[in-house]
């Protein structure tokens, strides 16, 4: 429930900024506004101030800014306004200053990034150290599209379709570009280089992990289950396990296999805990009929906290807000041409999952995903579908080109469209959300 609550927070922030910018906007060029509203349906708080009634309704999933002669509700287009009002509808002003309305909240989103990910850099952003490490492969997941390549443990990726790597983070940053083509690895292994091709069907868009490429990763114990075999046979967080059995444990991708052959079996750990070696006994432990042995252990994840001065947060700032939003709209592309299969579309129950579990981390994880979904949210809100910001946009450009306004039935017919467009996309967010949450 907290999680839920808290993504339901961070997203009204968003939907708050979204239309704040269609409100001040507005304000700025004179036009008198009806109603200022967080979320959709019946009113749980309503507040009136000058002109304006402010509101939050019962369901959170947007909001809207409604503008005197704007269309719809009690003071639409239909309705006679006197000369003092007509100045002041939304639909009398200048095609110009409706285009910078309009605009004005994809613009914000877009915006609020180079506000937040700078204080994210300067406060710390919490990173993996193996980011920063060469791309040598710690471990290929059998059966994985890696492993049907021909990769192997201790490869040392060079480059990306062409695109120089020189660290773990470098790797993913061509997969969105070159979603929907394979994927041309070129790599050293034993001091030769080598090329190895993923084919064109993969979910590079997930990352190395998921093509099945890991990092390396010592055999530390980071976290113990209670009442499990390890936490029984004195085994503590911080120690390394060096053998199992007599076999040698070279990475924690080799415990599960070597735990299976133990079985039931009592056999003994060789363990290094604070520079001294000490073995212990125990017998893995089946949870469940036919599942695997486990000890009850996990991994320690080594990180790092990375703060930048002033002028250097808002330098990585903007670059990465750049970054983000060249990748969305590269992944926009892709999605339309069918090279990025429609399973990777999110709806809110996965943005709220995201945001909530956010919010429970720290203030540069929360300042991150709400930049990263504010961005996507604007790009959204940009795409010249009727009903969205951005089919108003394509009706005011066609406008200031054939120097008339496009006529109203013109609009309502592709408004329909729109509709109809949206609820398809809204509907395959929601089987998608359901699908990733039941599965």
């Amino acid at each position: 429930m907290t999680t839920i609550l808290a993504g339901i927070l961070m997203l009204g922030v968003l939907v708050f900024v979204h239309e704040l910018g269609h409100f001040a906007i507005a304000k700025l060029c004179g036009v008198k506004v009806l109603k200022f509203s967080l979320g959709f349906g019946p009113k749980l708080i309503s507040h009136r101030r000058g002109e304006t009634e402010y509101q939050v309704c019962i369901i959170p999933l947007g909001g809207y800014v409604q503008m005197l002669g704007e269309g719809g509700g009690e003071h639409g287009e239909e309705v006679e306004l006197s000369a003092e009002e007509k100045a002041r509808s939304f639909a009398e002003q200048s095609v110009a200053k409706r285009l910078a309305i309009v605009s004005a909240g994809p613009v914000m989103n877009l915006m609020l990034p180079l506000l937040i990910l700078p204080i994210s850099f300067m406060v710390g952003v919490q990173m993996p150290t193996y980011l920063d490490q060469p791309a040598c492969v710690g471990y290929v997941v059998p059966g994985s599209d890696a492993a049907e390549s021909g990769f192997n443990a201790g490869d040392c990726v060079i480059s990306v379709n062409q695109c120089l790597v020189e660290n773990w983070n470098d790797t993913n940053k061509g997969f969105v570009s070159q979603a929907g083509d394979a994927l041309i690895f070129q790599i050293e292994r034993d001091g030769e280089e080598l090329q190895l091709i993923i084919p064109p069907e993969n979910d590079s868009l997930q990352g190395m992990q998921v093509l099945g490429l890991l990092p390396y990763q010592e055999a530390r114990i980071g976290g113990l289950a209670p009442d499990m075999p390890a936490a029984k046979a004195g085994i503590v967080e911080g120690d390394l396990i060096l053998a199992i059995a007599d076999s040698p444990i070279a990475s924690w991708y080799d415990l599960k296999g070597v735990i299976q052959t133990v079985g039931s079996q009592s056999a003994p750990v060789q363990l290094e805990r604070a520079g001294e070696q000490l073995v212990v006994e125990l017998t893995p432990e089946q949870r469940e009929e036919g599942g695997d042995y486990l000890l009850g252990i996990a991994p320690l994840y080594s990180s790092e906290k990375k703060s930048f001065g002033f002028a250097a947060a808002f330098r990585e700032g903007a670059s990465r807000t750049w970054e983000l939003i060249e990748l969305t709209v590269v992944f926009v592309q892709k999605l339309f041409t069918g090279s990025v299969s429609a399973k990777n579309i999110g709806g809110p129950i996965t943005v709220v999952q995201i945001a909530g579990q956010a919010a429970q981390t720290d203030l540069s994880a929360i300042l991150s995903v709400l930049a990263f979904i504010s961005i996507q949210l604007g790009i959204l809100n940009l795409l010249p579908i009727p009903i969205l910001d951005g089919g108003h946009i394509l009706f005011y450009i066609i406008e200031l080109i054939i120097r008339r306004p496009v006529s109203i039935r013109a609009r309502e017919m592709a408004q329909q469209v729109g509709m109809a467009m949206l609820l398809m996309l809204m509907v395959l967010a929601f089987y998608n959300d359901i699908v990733r949450l039941w599965g």
